[in-house]
């Protein structure tokens, strides 16, 4: 009984390894926390501020290739103040797709584009107004793996909205796989 449990196990293993091997470093669900520079223009005048947030993704992984799908909400201390009227942005959400090449087994340079949606506040003196934009977002990262599950990344990426409003973003990430 023991030779037939132990013959079992041996089998079982040996056909699970090369499935193991074949999804690759950038494989399946991830997490993260993001942080970093952020500056937004709206009608010529920018201001600059930190980002911060996090992130949450699955990526797929064929050979050298990979394919993804992100939604991040962040929020910004960028802010801006000019006759008694401060203008915040706000919240970011943004859902999107990603695509890269492994260039070294734990190394991954890659592409990313998506919805994104922002809030800016404006306030003067008691009252306060915020309007949501809608726009798109566009970005390119470099992401390098730390062992089995933990990465890090460093990402570009720029961002416009409706009424004229863009924003440039350069940022640091450290996830997980799960």
């Amino acid at each position: 009984m023991r030779i037939l449990a132990t013959t079992a196990l041996a089998l079982v293993a040996a056909t699970a390894t090369p499935a193991l091997a074949q999804d690759g470093t950038f494989q399946g669900p991830r997490a993260e926390v993001i942080g970093g520079w952020d500056r937004v223009n709206g009608d010529g005048d920018g201001k600059s501020g930190f980002v911060y947030g996090g992130a949450i993704g699955y990526d797929l992984q064929r050979g050298k290739a990979v394919f993804g799908v992100d939604a991040e909400v962040t929020g910004s201390t960028t802010k801006a103040t000019d006759a008694g009227v401060t203008v915040k942005a706000g919240r970011d959400l943004y859902a999107g797709v990603r695509a890269g090449v492994a260039v070294t087994p734990t190394t991954l340079i890659y592409a990313k584009g998506g919805y994104t949606n922002g809030r800016i506040t404006g306030e003067t003196g008691n009252v306060r107004v915020s309007d949501n934009l809608d726009g798109f977002r566009l970005g390119a990262g470099v992401e390098h793996a730390f062992g089995q599950r933990l990465y890090g990344k460093v990402e570009y990426r720029y961002s416009n909205y409706s009424q004229d409003v863009e924003r440039h973003q350069v940022l640091a990430g450290l996830g997980v796989r799960f």
